[in-house]
């Protein structure tokens, strides 16, 4: 154990270690690989780490592993360690220096004990006990504290039963052997405490972006959820492509790293709603501003049937002199033929007021006419149009319930939302954040916005996330101007957009035939939207068919 090749052939394994270490990003792995890289470069049978609770009152068991055991608790094995905290202080309140561990995390120093069955000072009757029930002797001890760059304790690093490789006999550990615990304990507190430092940094980075979502969310209930939805349809078909083995998409790949990219960018790709004015946003209705005008509409329709009645009793009274029943019969049943009328168009508008899917040419023309056959005296005294050119531009929307101003102002939340993330200072591996959130609005053919980029233009995340948006506003059941569609009707509308070069073909026919779109259905949308789909008259449509499938 002690020779000068023995020596430097560990230090080469704590440098190989250290590297390691810098480079693992989840908590589990990197604290097993602590203790197994521990116990190899000082050749213990067995060990234990323990951290520092957060109250830093006691110690937790993490890892437990023992070789010639076979035993391999906590951290990845997903099996729990059956033991409690080490209190770092007794009943009384004192220091708890009787249990090795706890004194080595008090002390803030190395207990390197030879025997433990004639070390004094310590208590090792729970070890005797472990020892009587499995048959097996733990001797000889290295307890070795972590301190993070602060010089804090976060944890201790314990090794039992240093295995001479010639005897294969339990020995204490060497001198040599606590110095490289001691440099690898150094090493791992290090990178323990900057993978938990980036955590927490990511925790912090996330609850930001989770509450510019919330007040989205508070500004219009429309939306947050969207900001929800997005993000994890994105992933669910991202992870699709990646288990893709054939096709153009064969070799693509994402690192855990690229993972944390995309799902960032898929929390943040409407961030810039949160400037959108809320009466655009929440929109339900043509004529809806602060509120529904029409209402204002309704009165209207009343002011011209009251005037409509006044109109008609004064000719009665005209008519009385001359003791005329035809005329007034006639005039009563034109007044009622006027107020049906009139009951017709209002009831006309009600209807052209729900934003539809598309309205007919000849509708829009009707509002048109309605609008400007009527003259109404307005709370001025003037002799106005029954309706006004606003009222008007809004009621012959064709489909949906925004003005192509509003549109424009709704489709301006991804300039900001692109600005918003430009100017940040992004870390290496959150780079490309603002491309794939500030892409999902732009077209195969380049007829999208804001930058009109066409398929070759687009990085693959970015066009996955296009499809995600798309599909998500299609199905979303919280939208203020329409329910949400079925699986079918949503697929049909899809493969149409995929006809017409507005989103990615390979892409859509994954996300078809991988039923990306009936795992999302199942997790996120009502029972009664997820209805039977023939994904092959739905691929075949996408291509070039005639006839959509669409079973509503």
């Amino acid at each position: 154990m002690g020779t000068v090749d023995d020596l430097l052939r560990r230090l080469d394994q704590l440098n190989e270690v250290g590297a390691a270490l810098s480079n693992e990003r989840d908590i589990k792995r990197l604290l097993e690989k602590i203790l197994i890289a521990a116990q190899k470069i000082t050749q213990a049978d067995g060990g234990t780490l323990y951290s520092m609770t957060e109250d830093k009152s006691s110690l937790q068991f993490e890892i437990l592993r023992n070789t010639s055991l076979a035993i391999a608790l906590g951290g990845t094995s997903d099996k729990p360690i059956p033991f409690a905290a080490l209190p770092l202080t007794t009943e009384d309140g004192l220091p708890n220096t009787s249990m090795i561990a706890a004194y080595c995390a008090i002390h803030r120093k190395t207990v390197n004990i030879p025997d433990a069955y004639e070390a004094k000072g310590f208590d090792f009757s729970g070890t005797r006990r472990f020892d009587e029930g499995i048959g097996y002797r733990s001797k000889s001890f290295l307890t070795v504290p972590m301190k993070n760059h602060e010089d804090e304790i976060i944890g201790v690093l314990q090794l039992i039963n240093a295995i001479d490789a010639d005897t294969n006999q339990v020995v204490p550990f060497s001198a040599a052997a606590q110095r490289l615990a001691e440099s690898l304990a150094s090493q791992a507190a290090i990178a323990l405490s900057n993978r938990q430092l980036i955590l927490q940094q990511e925790a912090l980075f996330e609850s930001f972006i989770g509450m510019i979502n919330f007040a989205i969310d508070d500004k219009s209930p429309y939306t947050g959820g969207h900001c929800q939805r997005v993000p994890a349809l994105t992933m669910m078909l991202a992870e699709a492509v990646e288990e893709t083995t054939e096709g153009p998409f064969a070799s693509f790949s994402m690192t855990e790293q690229d993972r944390y990219e995309l799902k960032i960018a898929g929390l943040l790709h409407d961030c810039g709603k949160i400037t959108t004015p809320v009466h655009v946003v929440d929109k339900e209705t043509k004529l809806q501003t602060i509120f529904d005008r029409i209402d204002l509409v309704d009165t209207r329709f009343e002011v011209l049937k009251r005037d409509a009645e006044i109109a008609m009793l004064e000719a009665r009274l005209a008519l009385r002199a001359a003791e005329n029943p035809a005329a007034e019969k006639a005039l009563e049943s034109g007044f009622r033929q006027q107020v049906e009328q009139l009951d017709s168009e209002r009831e006309f508008l009600r209807r052209a007021n729900i934003g539809s899917e598309a309205m007919r040419s000849e509708d829009q023309q009707a509002v048109r006419d309605i609008g400007a056959s009527h003259r109404w005296i307005n709370p001025q005294g003037e002799t106005v149009n029954f309706l006004t050119d606003n009222e008007t531009e809004n009621l012959v929307i064709r489909a949906g319930t925004l003005t192509p101003s509003e549109r424009e102002i709704i489709n301006n939340h991804i300039v900001v939302t692109i600005k918003m993330l430009e100017s940040l200072p992004w870390v290496k591996h959150l780079k490309r954040v603002p491309e794939y959130a500030g892409g999902h609005h732009e077209r195969m053919d380049g007829k999208g916005y804001p930058r009109g980029l066409t398929r070759d233009q687009m990085s693959v995340q970015a066009r996955i996330m296009g499809i995600a948006d798309i599909f998500e506003a299609l199905t979303a059941k919280d939208r203020p101007y329409k329910p949400g569609k079925t699986l079918s009707e949503s697929l049909s509308i899809l493969a149409k957009l995929n006809r017409n070069g507005h989103i990615d073909p390979d892409l859509f026919n994954i996300f078809v035939r991988s039923k990306v779109y009936l795992k999302y259905g199942l997790e996120f949308l009502d029972p009664e939207q997820i209805d039977e789909v023939d994904e092959s008259k739905v691929i075949e449509f996408a291509a070039g068919s005639d006839k959509p499938h669409n079973n509503s």
